[in-house]
């Protein structure tokens, strides 16, 4: 086979991947542009009649607002919570040298392999006997908002130790070592020369922090009891009813639901890519 004919078959088979995977994507916007006519049909529509009311139906519902402060207010605070925590102890677990390491990495590894469903009634027990000791001052409990936090924080803290501990083992100590001699005290030796090479890893863990918490629906709908508490996930549900499923309304609601996470992927890739380049060590 030729170099040629190599590529077209290459290319071919990753415009087919591709459309496996953005199709659904274009079906979902492209529902959420319909009127009810069209996407009863069972002819399909692939070019609509472009019409806002299923984008004004989804906006109208009560407590929008809210439930929009409360993912915001969630997802940020749990990607802030587990960069910083997973951070430090990434590099304790890279840098140092102690005890019983190898034996808490396989925690970390077994602990992130747990799923969410399996750890739901544990997890609902623990919160509603309130946690222990000085930290029963927390607003944490049964219909708090920052129970979320707590627990998408301890989901998303294992992923974040393991996989940042990656990136700082695979910096040479020498780098540091070389900044000391030059007049660098450890601090900024680290914070000048490892910190910026980590970027990548910082950038790709809080994507999937952001995800994670984002996403989440089942352990939002059983924790909190207030409509007002909800999360977006919850509100996509409430198209939902007795009488049948609004999918306009949906479609709609699941397509604004998305364009976060887009636009935060499209502000932290550029950092992504270029921390890569950035990064590189001259020899």
């Amino acid at each position: 086979m030729s170099r040629r004919t190599s590529r077209i078959v290459t290319n071919g088979l990753g415009l087919m991947v591709s459309f496996f995977f953005v199709f659904p994507v274009y079906w979902m916007v492209n529902t959420a542009f319909k009127s009810a006519d069209q996407f009863q049909t069972y002819t399909p529509v692939f070019i609509p009649i472009p019409t806002l009311d299923n984008f004004i139906k989804a906006l109208g519902e009560q407590n929008l607002a809210q439930l929009v402060r409360n993912s915001v207010f969630v997802t940020v605070s749990t990607v802030l919570l587990s960069l910083i925590v997973g951070f430090l102890a990434a590099v304790t677990l890279a840098r140092v040298r102690f005890r019983g390491r190898a034996s808490f990495l396989l925690l970390v590894a077994v602990a992130q392999m747990a799923p969410f469903e399996a750890l739901l009634i544990p997890i609902f027990l623990a919160i509603r006997n309130g946690l222990p000791g000085p930290f029963s001052v927390l607003p944490i409990g049964y219909n708090q908002v920052p129970t979320l936090i707590l627990i998408y924080f301890i989901f998303t803290l294992p992923f974040t130790i393991w996989s940042l501990r990656g990136f700082v083992a695979g910096i040479p100590v020498d780098l540091e070592e070389a900044a000391m001699v030059d007049g660098a005290s450890r601090f900024q030796a680290f914070m000048k020369v490892t910190l910026p090479l980590l970027a990548p890893g910082l950038v790709a863990t809080s994507i999937f922090c952001f995800i994670t918490a984002w996403n989440e629906y089942l352990y939002a709908y059983t924790f909190m009891a207030d409509p007002t508490n909800y999360t977006l996930p919850v509100w996509l549900v409430s198209f939902r009813t007795n009488f049948g499923t609004d999918w306009g309304a949906t479609m709609a609601a699941s397509t604004l639901f998305t364009l976060p996470v887009l636009i935060f992927f499209l502000i932290v890739q550029r950092r992504m890519v270029g921390g890569l380049t950035q990064g590189a060590v001259r020899g």
